[in-house]
């Protein structure tokens, strides 16, 4: 992932913000119920993005993938409309507890900007049912020029999303998060509705690290800078997504991103593992990765 990419991330402060003063709230007044569920995965199965993964021979990148990891932002989706049919097979080479999260397709975020787009919307929702129960959350990322004068087409396309289809959002037009008045009709928008409202964390764009959560589901999509200090922000957010649960979080949904996706594996190695010892997750680790992750990676 590009977006937010800096050249020179040492001379940068990446270190997390304290929580929105409301996250505590949302967190001990949720309903939600059900044992604490983690997902942990990549953008990405295709052997060219995740180099160094894959064993001589695999024949089934997605079979193999799933294998190691429990889920996958699938943002193949955004870019054409997939048949049903094609969500039915990738779940049928999936082991049980592994999930999906969609991206929305350009067609609607992009192209017609939720306005119109319910045609689209129906046909999209009815594709990813093919994946059951192994659908997660679904997302939607607006373009960075989607400024908070569309709080009425986006109110109106939250209000008829199909509410049987489980939805998060990224915003990434600055005024979203910034300025108050505006954020408040967004967080309260997404409390309504239970949207989970997505942290992205980059390190060319902090002002996106709003960490405010709008229900009982943190939603992270956190992109590594190629740089030794994606090592301290992974230990960061660990301890944060612990103090979470310890305060009411049920879902988590973490995806591992780098500006330079080859080796984006070898960071969710690493924090899987740190998620196992200080959250005593039983989540596992993919077995064909290096054990030396820190003089790889950056080597």
């Amino acid at each position: 992932m590009k977006f937010g990419k800096v050249l020179n991330p040492e001379d940068l402060n990446l270190t997390l913000p304290q929580d929105h003063i409301d996250t505590q709230r949302v967190l001990q007044n949720s309903v939600a119920s059900g044992e604490f569920t983690i997902s942990v995965g990549c953008a990405k199965w295709n052997k060219t993005d995740l180099k160094n993964f894959y064993p001589k021979g695999t024949k089934d990148e997605l079979m193999y993938y799933a294998s190691q990891f429990n889920s996958i932002e699938l943002n193949a989706t955004f870019y054409r409309l997939f048949p049903f049919q094609q969500f039915e097979k990738w779940k049928e080479k999936t082991p049980d507890n592994f999930k999906f999260y969609p991206k929305v397709p350009q067609d609607i975020s992009h192209f017609k900007r939720l306005k119109g787009a319910n045609a689209i919307v129906e046909v999209y929702a009815n594709a990813v049912s093919g994946l059951e129960d192994k659908l997660g959350s679904v997302f939607l990322q607006m373009p960075e020029n989607f400024s908070p004068n569309k709080l009425q087409e986006l109110t109106h396309f939250i209000e008829n999303w199909p509410k049987e289809i489980p939805l998060a959002l990224e915003l990434r037009h600055t005024d979203w998060y910034n300025n108050e008045p505006t954020a408040n009709e967004l967080y309260s928008l997404l409390e309504e509705h239970q949207i989970a409202n997505i942290i992205t964390d980059t390190a060319g764009r902090r002002d996106l690290l709003h960490m405010r959560l709008t229900n009982s589901e943190a939603f992270v999509r956190y992109v590594g800078a190629n740089h030794e200090s994606d090592y301290k922000r992974l230990d960061e957010w660990v301890e944060r997504l612990k103090a979470w649960k310890d305060s009411g979080l049920k879902k988590v949904n973490f995806f591992v991103h780098q500006n330079m996706e080859l080796e984006s594996p070898l960071l969710a190695q690493y924090f899987i593992q740190q998620l196992n010892k200080e959250l005593k997750c039983n989540l596992k680790i993919p077995a064909t990765l290096l054990d030396d992750t820190q003089s790889n990676l950056f080597s």
